[in-house]
C-alpha cells in the first residue's frame, strides 16, 4: 500500500514521491507505509506486506533464476512479517535495533547500522545493533543464510528508520511552533529556521505515540546518500583482534562449567554403556557423566579434565550407518544415480564436448568450534549459542526436552565463522540434551576432532556436462549433478512449502513439484552464457551423512565444471578464453566484470614455463562476479617444504571483480570477496575429508588442509564495480564459485591437463590419522616448540 503520489516534502515526513526505479525482484517505489508503534520512547515499524514487487518482462530463454531466485524467495517469505522489525529512539539521543539474522563475521551489524543511520539522519556511532533472540512471531524473517540478510531487511530498515526521523521532526515542529517543513536534522538534531535545536533524545518520548499509528513515509534518494557506500570498519573489529568479544564459550552463565563427549569411532554411531562409569568420576575436575544419544558427556572445572576423562573412557559402541563405507564406494553409488545426458536435436556435424568431475566431501567448521550453553530445569530452559535459525532450534530444542515452544529461550550470540555450520542447532540440541541428563547447567564444547569426522559436511558430487558445437557455435550446453543428500532441514524447506507459490508462473512449471534441493539447486544455478539450449539438473541420493549448505551452496562445483568446459569450448573454436567468455555472457554485468578484470589483472601477458592464468565468472544473487588468477606450478614450488604443511600449486596474483548492486560498506563487501576467494582456493587445491573404513580421517586444523598463509596469493585486488542497481545484491557467498573456477582453469593451463577431481590433492594422505578411541587426542603441552 502506498500513499497517494502528488503530495511533496522533505525526506522523512508523511508526503510521497514518484516511483524509484529498482531492478526486477525488488521494491521499487520510495513512499512506504508503516506504523509509530505504542511506548513511552519513539518505535517504528515498516510494513510492506502489500508492497509486492512487480516482476519483469520475461527475456528470451531464460533460466529460472534470472525470473525468480532464492533471493526473491527469502525476501518474499519475510515480507509478511516486515512491520514486527522495530527502531527504538533512547533518551539519551541513540537508537536500538535487535536484528533477527545472525552476525557470523560477514560485518551486518555494521552495515545495518549504516542503513539506520543514512535514514535517521544520525551518527553511525550513536546506532546499536544487537542480536535478537529467538521470535517465534518473525516465522519466516529470521535465519540468516542465502546471503539474504541485507536484501532483505534493507528496506524495512529504512522505512522504519524514516518514520521514526518523521516522528521526531513532527515532535520538534510541535515543540517549536514550526511546520514540519521548515525543519532539518542533521546529526541526531533537529534544526530550527531561526537556528533552534533539539536533540533526538529530548524529543524521544516527545514523539512517542500511547497507540499505534499507522503513517506513510517517503524514503531518501540514493543520490543523497552520505554514510551508505562510504567505507566503514567493522564496529567490532578492534574488539576481536584484541580478545575482548564475547563469542558463547566467552559468556559467564552461573553454574555452566565445560562439557564435552566422547564420540563414536564411526560416522553417526551411539554409545551402548560407559563400563568405567565410576573411574571417570574420581578423576580430577570431573563433576558429572551422562550417556546421551550421541556419545558420553562429561562435566568437569576446565576443559583439558573433560579431555582427559575422554580418553579414560571405555565405551561399548554401537557401529553407524556408514560402517565400512569409503570414497570410493560412495562415488559408485553416486555413479549409478546419475540422471542420463540426452542432447537435443543438433546438426549430424555437431561436434560433442564431454567431461565429468568428482567433488569430495569438504568440511564447514568455521573457525569456532561448535558450541553452546544449556541451563534446563524442570519447567523451563534457556540456550545460548550461535544460531542463524533460532526460531526452528528452539522449537527443536523443545522436542527434545519433551516441553512446549514457550518454556524455552534461545539467545542468538555473536558466531566466529559458519559457511552454513550454524544454520543446524547440532550444538544447541545436545548441550540442552545433557544439561537435561545431568540437571546442572552445561558449556559444550565439540573439539576440533570432532568436527570434521561428526560435523556437517558439504556433500561429495559428480558432475557431468556435455555440450555441442557446430561452426564456431555452441548450439547445447547440459549440466548433471550427482550428489549425497543435502540436509535443508534447517529451514529453507519450509520456506519453499510456503511461500513458492508467490513465484511468476514460469516459474511455477519449472520446481513445482521438485524436491527442496533440486528447488534450491533450479533457484540459484545460472549458467551465465549464450549456449543455445541449455539445462542443469540436479540429482541425489544417499542420505546417511551429515551434510548442509556450506558457503555458496552447490556454486562452486558446478561453476568449476562449467568454466573447465568453457575453455575447452574455446579451445575447440579456436578463441581466447576472455574473447570466448565475453561473447557469449548473456549479461552486461558479468561483462563488465570479465573486461575489469582483465584489465586490472592483465590478461594475456607472456608467462614463464609452469605459470598461468586462469579467468571465470559466476551468476547469483542479483550480482555477477568475475576473477582472474596466476598460478605457479613448477616442481620447485609445488615441492617446497613447510613444516607439518599441504603445500602444492601457489596461486601467486588474484584480481577479482564484483557487481553486488548498491553497496552498503565497500570495505565490508571486499573483506567478504577476499574470504570467499580463500574458499574457492581451498576447495580447487587443498581442503576435502577422506572416507575409510565407516570414518572421516581428517580430525582438527592440522590435518585439514583450509587455506593456509603459505597458500594465499601476495597480491590480492578486489575491483566493487558501480552499479545501476537501486537496491543491495547479495555478497556473502558471491566470492567463493568464480574464484575456485579459476583457479582450476590456470591449474589445467600450467600443466596442460585438465583436473577432474577435486580439490587437486585428494588422496594424497600426507598425515598420519588421529586415534578414533579414544576420540579426542590428548592436550597439547609442547606449543611452545611450534612457535615463530
Amino acid at each position: 500500500m502506498t500513499a497517494p503520489e502528488d503530495s511533496t516534502g522533505p525526506a522523512g515526513t508523511n508526503h510521497t514521491s514518484t516511483p524509484d526505479t529498482g531492478p526486477p525482484g525488488g521494491v521499487r517505489r520510495r513512499s512506504f507505509l508503516g506504523y509509530v508503534v505504542a511506548g513511552t520512547t519513539l518505535v517504528a515499524a515498516a510494513d510492506l506486506t502489500m508492497a509486492r514487487p512487480a516482476r519483469a518482462a520475461i527475456p528470451s530463454l531464460p533460466q529460472v533464476p534470472e525470473l525468480y531466485d532464492l533471493e526473491d524467495l527469502q525476501t518474499d517469505a519475510a515480507l509478511p512479517t516486515s512491520q514486527l522489525i522495530t527502531i527504538e529512539i533512547n533518551e539519551d539521543g541513540t537508537a536500538s535495533f535487535a536484528l533477527p539474522r545472525m552476525e557470523v563475521g560477514q560485518g551486518i551489524t555494521t552495515s545495518t547500522a549504516m542503513i539506520i543511520a543514512e535514514e535517521l539522519d544520525l551518527p553511525v556511532e550513536k546506532v546499536t545493533v544487537t542480536l535478537a533472540p529467538a521470535r517465534p512471531e518473525l516465522v519466516f524473517n529470521q535465519l540468516t543464510g542465502g546471503s539474504n540478510s541485507t536484501v532483505s531487511t534493507y528496506t524495512p530498515i529504512r522505512v522504519a528508520s524514516a518514520i521514526a526521523r518523521g516522528a521526531l521532526l513532527d515532535a520538534a515542529a510541535r515543540q517549536l511552533g514550526y511546520a514540519v517543513e521548515r525543519l532539518r536534522t542533521k546529526d541526531g538534531v533537529v534544526i530550527g529556521p531561526g537556528g533552534e535545536t533539539l536533540g533526538y533524545g529530548e524529543l524521544a518520548t516527545l514523539a512517542a505515540s500511547p497507540v499505534t499509528e499507522v503513517v506513510d513515509v517517503l524514503l531518501k534518494d540514493p543520490e543523497e546518500f552520505t554514510r551508505i557506500g562510504k567505507p566503514r570498519n567493522r564496529d567490532d573489529a578492534r574488539l576481536a583482534v584484541t580478545g575482548r568479544k564475547d563469542f558463547t564459550l566467552d559468556l559467564e552463565v552461573k553454574g555452566a562449567k565445560p562439557t564435552m563427549l566422547c564420540r563414536p569411532p564411526t560416522l553417526n554411531g551411539s554409545p551402548k554403556r560407559l563400563r568405567n562409569k565410576k573411574k571417570i568420576l574420581k578423576m580430577p575436575g570431573v563433576k558429572q557423566v551422562a550417556v546421551v544419544d550421541t556419545g558420553v558427556a562429561v562435566r568437569a572445572t576446565t576443559f583439558g579434565q573433560c579431555i582427559d576423562a575422554i580418553r579414560a573412557m571405555d565405551v561399548v559402541w554401537n557401529d553407524g550407518p556408514v560402517e565400512g563405507e569409503s570414497d570410493q564406494t560412495i562415488l559408485a553409488r553416486l555413479k549409478k544415480a546419475e540422471l542420463p545426458l540426452a542432447v537435443p536435436e543438433v546438426p549430424l556435424l555437431a561436434k560433442t564436448v564431454e567431461e565429468r568431475f568428482e567433488f569430495m566431501f569438504r568440511s564447514s567448521a568455521a573457525l569456532e568450534p561448535n558450541c553452546a550453553i544449556a541451563d534446563v530445569r524442570e519447567d523451563s530452559a534457556e540456550i545460548w549459542a550461535g544460531l542463524k535459525v533460532p526460531i526452528l532450534a528452539q522449537q527443536n530444542i523443545a522436542q527434545a526436552l519433551g516441553m512446549s515452544q514457550d518454556q524455552v529461550k534461545v539467545n542468538v550470540v555473536t558466531g566466529g565463522g559458519s559457511f552454513g555450520h550454524k544454520l543446524f542447532s547440532d550444538a544447541a540440541i545436545e548441550a540442552a540434551k545433557v544439561s537435561q541428563a545431568m540437571g546442572k547447567p552445561v558449556k559444550l564444547m565439540w573439539h576440533r576432532a570432532d568436527e570434521p569426522r561428526q560435523g556437517r559436511l558439504h556433500p561429495m558430487v559428480t558432475s557431468r556436462i556435455r555440450a555441442t558445437v557446430l561452426a564456431g557455435q555452441v548450439l547445447s550446453f547440459e549440466q548433471r549433478n550427482t550428489s549425497v543428500v543435502t540436509d535443508f532441514s534447517h529451514g529453507l524447506g519450509e520456506i519453499i512449502t510456503s511461500t513458492i507459490d508467490e513465484a511468476p508462473t514460469e516459474v511455477g512449471k519449472k520446481v513445482g513439484g521438485l524436491g527442496f534441493s533440486q528447488t534450491i539447486f533450479t533457484l540459484t544455478q545460472e549458467l551465465g552464457y549464450n549456449f543455445g539450449v541449455v539445462t542443469q539438473l540436479l540429482n541425489e541420493t544417499d542420505d546417511r551423512f551429515n551434510t548442509g549448505s556450506m558457503r555458496n551452496i552447490y556454486s562452486p562445483d558446478t561453476r568449476v565444471a562449467v568454466e573447465l568446459v568453457v575453455d575447452r569450448l574455446a579451445a575447440e573454436v579456436g578463441m581466447d578464453p576472455l574473447e570466448f567468455r565475453l561473447k557469449h555472457a548473456k549479461s552486461a554485468k558479468v561483462r563488465k566484470a570479465l573486461e575489469k578484470v582483465a584489465e586490472e589483472g592483465d590478461w594475456g601477458r607472456r608467462m614463464p614455463a609452469g605459470f598461468a592464468q586462469g579467468i571465470a565468472i559466476h551468476q547469483e544473487y542479483k550480482g555477477a562476479t568475475a576473477c582472474l588468477v596466476e598460478i605457479d606450478t613448477r616442481p620447485e614450488t609445488v615441492n617446497r617444504r613447510i613444516r607439518n604443511a599441504v603445500t602444492g600449486p601457489r596461486v601467486t596474483r588474484a584480481t577479482f571483480a564484483v557487481d553486488a548492486g548498491l553497496v552498503i560498506n565497500p570495505q565490508g563487501l571486499k573483506a567478504q570477496m577476499m574470504g570467499g576467494f580463500s574458499d574457492g582456493l581451498a576447495l580447487t587445491l587443498t581442503s576435502s575429508v577422506h572416507l575409510r573404513d565407516g570414518h572421516f580421517l581428517e580430525a582438527s586444523w592440522d590435518n585439514y588442509y583450509y587455506t593456509r598463509q603459505w597458500n594465499i596469493p601476495p597480491r590480492f585486488e578486489c575491483f566493487v564495480l558501480p552499479s545501476e542497481d537501486r537496491l543491495p545484491g547479495g555478497a556473502g557467498e558471491a566470492g567463493v564459485a568464480a574464484s575456485a573456477a579459476s583457479v582450476a582453469c590456470a591449474y589445467a593451463r600450467a600443466t596442460g591437463t585438465m583436473p577432474t577431481r577435486f580439490p587437486i590433492n585428494h588422496g594424497k594422505v600426507t598425515f598420519k590419522p588421529k586415534s578414533f578411541v579414544p576420540s579426542v587426542p590428548e592436550s597439547p603441552t609442547n606449543g611452545l616448540k611450534f612457535t615463530y
